[in-house]
């Protein structure tokens, strides 16, 4: 009879009268993309090993014996000497028979009250934690470059825009302060989706659990889940933690397409508020002048395939009945891809932040552009006890007026702006000045100076 683990069968191949072809093999193998898991499957099954012989199903010569086969395939592993088989599958087969040929019976004994179904569950929770706790630390550290660019620049002010017309004057501080407020919901989601991913599949066998003594509490604690699937059903079909992710994963990018955005724009010779540092940047294969900022356009792009892997993911959960289903074997490469992105993404833009070159000048004189002041002075109006609509009629006359001139709201003599209002006093250029409209608002929240420096510092000290 054939052995099972040789290398022309799969573990279940005893069942039926002719092998697989190998069109399928390749159709339906994982472990190209799933060898990945290969840590955390070795980290699960020692935790089962070490449960198994503390309930008495296995002993403890065989516990000991899969430790010591486990650590010779972890050390083949990370020395890339572990021959990966296609006929076998995945990682999860692969690996355990290797851990055949190392220990012999005891290697077989290991898969005791255990599936496939709910070990792949298990690895895949434990590596993608490792994964949460990685973007939530790079989100840390890219929310601490932006506060401390924001500390510098206070001060510096630059249009603030809606529409992409300009509003009113704020600082590129506090502008700055808006993607570290963004990133900050990034990683509180990412920590409120890690509670939901780190509860224990484990146990629940193929679908229905197991007739064996397990304590499925042990490992958990074994392996610092916060508790265990309380259905086994549901804990080995469930993928709703790994949507949860990829829609984090997806925000995360989409905070990171509006921040490359507008650094796009800002470079562009046409603004010229900022510059990056020459490593975010290539050049032009034909034009030798071209500078082009590669890294926050390719960020941009790598946005719409984030966007994707969710929808993918959400789409392929919609139609599975319970429990298991193969489809689920789609479940990992659009989540490692969503996970390899935004941690290589952050990492990046962690250095690029420091690659950011302010052109303090270009961005003051665009907010004198547009009537950046205007509400400002509709503001001062009303606290001359002028009802705010008339007040607004009263400016818009004078913006208009300033459009035909070809001036600015503070250019106009005080007689005539005292034609649009007679309440305008000579004490209304201290409004209408730029530094005048961003020290005004100085509440919580609000772009003035103190406030940017208040508010940077705060960022600051949770993660010092």
């Amino acid at each position: 009879m054939q052995n099972q683990f040789d290398n022309k069968a799969q573990a279940w191949s005893a069942r039926f009268s002719e092998p697989v072809s190998d069109l399928v093999k390749r159709y339906t193998a994982s472990v190209d993309f799933d060898k990945r898991l290969a840590l955390f499957d070795i980290q699960g099954s020692l935790a089962h090993a070490d449960m198994l012989a503390a309930v008495g199903v296995i002993t403890q010569e065989d516990k000991t014996a899969i430790e010591r086969g486990m650590a010779r395939i972890l050390e083949e592993i990370e020395l890339d000497r572990f021959e990966w088989s296609l006929d076998l599958e995945d990682v999860h087969l692969n690996i355990e028979k290797r851990l055949v040929e190392l220990i012999g019976d005891a290697g077989k004994r290991l898969h005791t009250g255990r599936s496939r179904n709910d070990q792949v569950a298990t690895d895949i929770r434990l590596w993608l934690r490792s994964e949460i706790d990685i973007a939530i630390q790079l989100l840390g550290q890219l929310r601490a470059k932006l506060a401390t660019l924001a500390l510098t620049h206070a001060a510096t002010i630059l249009p603030g825009f809606t529409h992409l017309q300009v509003a009113q004057p704020v600082t590129f501080g506090h502008h700055l302060l808006a993607y570290a407020e963004m990133f900050g919901r990034d990683a509180e989601r990412l920590a409120d989706t890690r509670k939901r991913v780190n509860r224990l599949p484990l146990g629940a066998a193929a679908l229905a659990g197991t007739t064996y003594p397990i304590d499925r509490e042990r490992v958990a604690k074994t392996l610092e889940f916060d508790g265990v699937a309380r259905n086994s059903l549901d804990a080995v079909s469930d993928r709703d933690f790994a949507i949860e992710f990829c829609s984090a994963a997806a925000l995360i990018m989409v905070h990171i397409s509006r921040f490359s955005e507008e650094l796009v724009l800002w470079m562009s010779p046409r603004v010229g508020f900022i510059d990056l540092a020459d490593r975010f940047c290539t050049g032009s294969s034909i034009m030798p002048q071209k500078k082009n900022p590669d890294v926050p356009e390719l960020a941009r792009g790598k946005t719409g395939r984030v966007n994707g892997h969710l929808m993918a993911l959400l789409t392929l959960m919609k139609g599975q009945p319970l429990a298991y289903n193969k489809d689920n074997q789609e479940d990992k490469e659009g989540l490692f891809d969503s996970a390899d992105t935004i941690r290589d993404t952050l990492t990046i833009f962690v250095d690029l932040v420091d690659g950011i070159r302010v052109n303090a000048e270009a961005m003051r004189s665009a907010a004198l552009q547009g009537f950046a002041t205007a509400t400002d002075l509709a503001d001062y109006l009303v606290k001359k006890g002028v009802p705010f609509r008339d007040a607004h009629e009263a400016v818009a006359h004078a913006v208009r007026t300033c459009e035909a001139k070809g001036c600015d709201l503070s250019d106009l003599p005080l007689n005539e702006l005292q034609q649009f209002h007679a309440s305008i006093g000579d004490d209304i250029y201290q409004v209408l000045t730029l530094e005048g409209s961003i020290a005004a608002r100085n509440h919580i929240g609000g772009t003035a100076p103190e406030r940017v420096m208040e508010e940077a510092r705060r960022i600051l000290a949770q993660y010092q």
